[in-house]
Formats: C-alpha cells, sequence, structure tokens
C-alpha cells in the first residue's frame, strides 16, 4: 500500500484542478473578466481625463477581485458541496485546510492576472499612466491581500448557506461593492459617514489600499491592514466551518 502524497503535492495537484474547473464555467470567467473590463471602459469613456480615470482604477480593481473571490469561488464551491463533489475528497490527505489552501492559491493567481490586464486596458485603452509614488510591490501585494479576503469570505459562504442562498447572497454583495466599493462612485466622494463605514469594510479598506498602491491615495498602511485582518479572519472561520457536505 502506498502511502499518501505529502500535504503540500496534494495541495498543488488539487490547485491545478481548481484552475481547470474555473476557466471551464462560461459565467464564471465573464464575471471575473468581462463584467470589471466592461465597468472600467463604460465609466472611463464617460471621465477621460486621467484624473478621473485614477479615481475609478482602484474600485474596479477591487471589483475584479470580489467577482473572482467571493462570487465565483463562494458560488462554486457551495455547488461543489451541495451536490457531493467535495464530500468524494474526504478521505484524501488534503483535508479542510487542503482544500482551502488550493482554492485560495488558484483566487490569488487569477486576482493577479485580473489586476494586470486591467492595468494593461486603463494604459493601452484610457491613456491612464502609473502615479511617480505608485510601487507595483505594493500593487501585488495589495492584489494577494484582497484576493485572500474575498477568498475567505466566499468560502465561509459557501460553507454555511445552501447553494441556492449561496448565489443569491454573493450576487447582491457583487452589487453592493459595485455601487460602494468606489468603481462608480470614488468612496471619497460618498457622504461622510457612510465613507467612514464603507472604509472598514473589506471593499473599502481594498480600494483605499490601491488608491494608495497606485498612488492617487494616502496612505497604505491603514487601509492594507484592515484589508490584512478581513483576510486572516475570514479564512480562519472559513477552515473552521468548512464542511464536505
Amino acid at each position: 500500500m502506498s502511502r499518501p502524497a505529502p500535504w503540500a503535492t496534494a495541495v498543488f495537484a488539487q490547485g491545478g484542478v481548481e484552475a481547470r474547473l474555473a476557466w471551464r464555467r462560461g459565467e464564471n470567467v465573464l464575471a471575473m473578466v468581462g463584467v470589471p473590463i466592461a465597468v472600467l471602459l463604460f465609466f472611463g469613456f464617460f471621465v477621460p481625463d486621467p484624473g478621473g480615470v485614477d479615481a475609478m482604477l482602484p474600485g474596479t480593481l477591487t471589483l475584479a477581485l470580489v467577482a473572482s473571490g467571493l462570487v465565483s469561488l463562494g458560488i462554486a464551491t457551495a455547488y461543489e458541496r451541495g451536490y457531493g463533489v467535495l464530500k468524494r475528497l474526504g478521505g484524501s490527505p488534503l483535508g479542510s485546510s487542503g482544500i482551502v489552501a488550493a482554492k485560495l492559491g488558484v483566487v490569488v493567481a487569477i486576482g493577479l492576472a485580473q489586476v494586470g490586464g486591467l492595468l494593461a486596458v486603463a494604459a493601452m485603452v484610457l491613456g491612464w499612466r502609473p502615479d511617480p509614488d505608485a510601487s507595483a510591490l505594493a500593487v501585488v501585494v495589495t492584489t494577494i491581500v484582497g484576493a485572500s479576503a474575498f477568498a475567505g469570505l466566499g468560502l465561509a459562504i459557501a460553507a454555511t448557506l445552501r447553494p441556492e442562498a449561496a448565489l443569491v447572497v454573493a450576487n447582491v454583495l457583487f452589487l453592493l461593492a459595485l455601487g460602494f466599493g468606489g468603481a462608480v462612485v470614488p468612496i471619497g466622494d460618498l457622504p461622510a459617514p457612510l465613507a467612514a463605514f464603507v472604509g472598514v469594510l473589506p471593499v473599502g479598506a481594498l480600494s483605499e489600499a490601491f488608491a494608495a498602491a497606485l498612488g492617487s491615495g494616502g496612505a497604505l498602511a491603514a487601509p492594507l491592514a484592515i484589508a490584512s485582518a478581513w483576510a486572516i479572519g475570514s479564512l480562519v472561520v472559513a477552515a473552521r466551518t468548512f464542511r464536505w457536505d
């Protein structure tokens, strides 16, 4: 009888399966890629000056991570659990931590591709140029933190709700992120009490962190710390509440 594969090997193999499945779901690709690009271009053409693009770009990057982490991952995992797909993995060396790690790794990789692609579209189509204070490293770190936060939230929703309920909740949260995450209306333009409230939510904190990383916002430390707290908390909840069926 052969020994089970090491945990890291099993996670890497499962991550490859998760990546292939993610790109085979047409509706997922539309949510992860098509919608953020459409939002960026639609509103970008109505705000042709570079300052306008700078104001909406952080929120659009955040929206993309909401789509890939909270919406796509959350809904897909909820239906995998509902259909009994995850139950088949219950006897594997992965365990719940391995499943969470594999899915998280794929979402982070997709998030980095999304952010890079959106920045390229903004530059080539809308004439956006990075601010001299922009930091590529800060953008990468912010992307990883944000993808982790929304992946954790998506997995927590999938672990605690029935598939139909997860579908509704994820889509409602996506619409709220579209309206209040800075993609359409900059967070700074919201009424002060609402802007303060949004700023402590993951969507608001991440949007402000992206603005700082791109050189168009304030300090990076505070919003990144808030987003990091959401990432750690949501992933802990997801790992502890994860159910196979």
